[in-house]
């Protein structure tokens, strides 16, 4: 290896901005969910003094996260903090609507706490509802770096731009792909394997609507695929497995795939 190498990596570590490591952020969430769900955990609160506790050292640990990130806007940690746990309590009970629409929407299921503790799909949209209140803050990399951490764990792969609605369900979870301008709305079930992406990925498109608006009351079953930035899925429709779809259908649709393929 030549020096010009060594010299081109070592440009690369001086210059390259610092994060705290993808561990350190993933071990913040999932100490918050522990506090917010202790079906995730062994350990228990005595008090209501030791949970005001714990968010405040919660909420001084978001404060060095964001600090050692040095992108960050560094006159702006503690607000981001303070705006973080004020929306959390909110955070909470759409969670809690998460959960009753994966008990009331899948069979398999038994109980809140089978939903908590083993659901990848719950554990999905948790990490994806604190970073979307991150990444509404403008904070850098923070969002993303807690997306991937959730992609790697439970094969779903939310944007943190994203904006998704209440009563979410996603089943299995493996696959699904949810794009940065995607627009859901409520009460929206879709399943393994399901893509909400774009039709282009031209780097003109940054900042563009690209990704499809799914309205209220939707189904989105297995292999479905739907692109564009304006495509609009209606309110009550049901989008069939491996269906692709690339422009509007209205409201009440039942769109199914139909092979070309005959097994005698």
């Amino acid at each position: 290896m030549s020096d010009l190498f060594f010299e081109k990596l070592l440009t690369r570590h001086t210059q390259t901005p610092e994060v705290p490591s993808t561990e350190l952020i993933s071990s913040w969430a999932n100490e918050l969910l522990t506090v917010l769900f202790p079906e995730v955990t062994e350990k228990r609160m005595d008090s209501v003094a030791e949970l005001k506790n714990t968010f405040d050292r919660l909420r001084i640990d978001l404060v060095s996260l964001l600090y050692h990130t040095r992108s960050c806007d560094h006159r702006r940690e503690h607000a981001i903090a303070d705006v973080f746990f004020e929306t959390i309590e909110e955070v909470y009970h759409d969670l809690l609507l998460d959960i009753d629409a994966f008990v009331q929407g899948d069979p398999a299921a038994l109980s809140s706490f089978e939903v908590i503790r083993s659901y990848p799909g719950f554990y999905a949209i948790y990490i994806y509802r604190i970073a979307h209140i991150l990444h509404k803050e403008s904070v850098p990399l923070v969002p993303r770096i807690l997306s991937e951490y959730a992609h790697s764990r439970t094969g779903s792969d939310i944007h943190p731009a994203a904006v998704i609605g209440k009563s979410f369900f996603i089943d299995h979870g493996t696959g699904v792909v949810i794009g940065e301008t995607t627009h859901i709305g409520d009460h929206v079930k879709i399943y393994q394997g399901v893509t909400l992406g774009a039709l282009s990925i031209d780097k003109k498109m940054a900042g563009i609507k690209r990704h499809p608006t799914v309205q209220n009351d939707v189904i989105i079953y297995s292999g479905a695929t739907i692109l564009g930035g304006d495509t609009v899925v209606g309110s009550g429709s049901v989008i069939g497995g491996n269906v692709w779809i690339t422009s509007s259908i209205p409201p009440g649709t039942k769109v199914y795939h139909q092979a070309d393929n005959k097994w005698i």
